[in-house]
Formats: structure tokens, sequence, C-alpha cells
């Protein structure tokens, strides 16, 4: 990875640090067990070409969890929290239009959550050069399921020359 990292840098011109915040509604499993999730992004990418860009990402995120009836007693659970690191790629179909994808594998933080591949497909619009919006699919495969959520974002852009 070191290798490749050094690769991209030393051979492409163009480099993009991009930091966001995003909201999303948990779903299908996760959606039994919590009410909504927020999270912070950080992406480096790599221009590869004038249309493709490649990466690293990272973030946190923290899903609010429902109290749960168990033989009618009230359980509090824990909140779910991953720490996804990703590969990222960003296709540009416009100026303002673009599809992208993370895969890689998300960190489980809280207690009993021992993380799983992770994957994050993802559209996003260009609102400036530096102001993003992006709609994305998060899926994080975890013993005996998936947690899944639908999320909104915003992103902001540094450019890094």
């Amino acid at each position: 990875l070191v290798a490749v990292v050094a690769l991209f840098g030393f051979t492409m011109n163009a480099q993009d640090f991009k930091v966001g915040i995003n909201g999303a509604l948990p779903i299908g499993d996760a959606g039994d067990f919590a009410d909504f999730s927020v999270g912070v992004d950080a992406v480096y990418l790599w221009n590869v070409s004038e249309k493709f860009d490649a990466g690293i990402a990272t973030g946190f995120s923290n899903a609010f969890t429902k109290d749960i009836e168990v033989l009618g007693s009230t359980v509090e659970v824990d909140d779910v929290q991953f720490v996804p690191i990703a590969g990222t790629a960003r296709y540009n179909v416009s100026t303002n239009f673009y599809l992208g994808a993370d895969l890689g594998y998300a960190i489980g933080i809280n207690d009993g959550n021992d993380g799983g591949f992770y994957y994050r497909p993802r559209i996003g619009y260009n609102f400036s050069e530096k102001v993003s919006l992006n709609l994305s699919y998060t899926g994080v495969s975890v013993d005996g399921g998936s947690w899944d959520t639908i999320g909104l974002g915003v992103e902001l852009d540094y450019k890094i020359r």
C-alpha cells in the first residue's frame, strides 16, 4: 500500500483532500436497532486522469440505537460505531456530477462490534470547486448480517498542488 501511495504521489499532479459530514437512515437489520446515524469523512484523492480520481478514505460513524424490549424488560443498547479504512475511486461524469465507491474494512468501535467488509457506492453533485453534496448507500458485512444505511452528506474540498 505504501508503494502504491508513493507511486500515485510522484506520478500525478493534482491531489484533493476532502472532509465531510453526513446523516444517514439505518435500513434493513440496522433499522431494527437504530433510528439515525451521523458521521464524518476524510478522503485523499489523486487525479489519475481528467475524469478519474483514486485514493484513500476513512471516517467515523455513530448510529444512535433504540432501547429494545426483551421478555418484558427494556434493554439499553450501545450506539453502533465504525471507523472505515478504504480505498476510494471517483469517476467525474461531468463537471458537476460524479459516481464513486469506497471498498475496505470498517473497524467496529463499540463493545461486541467486530466490524467487517465495508462498501459505499455514492453519487455526488459539485455545487462549486469547494462544496459538494452526495447521496450514498453504506454497507458493513457483520457477523450474521449486514449494517446498512442510506445517507446524505456535504463535502468540502481542499486542492493540493
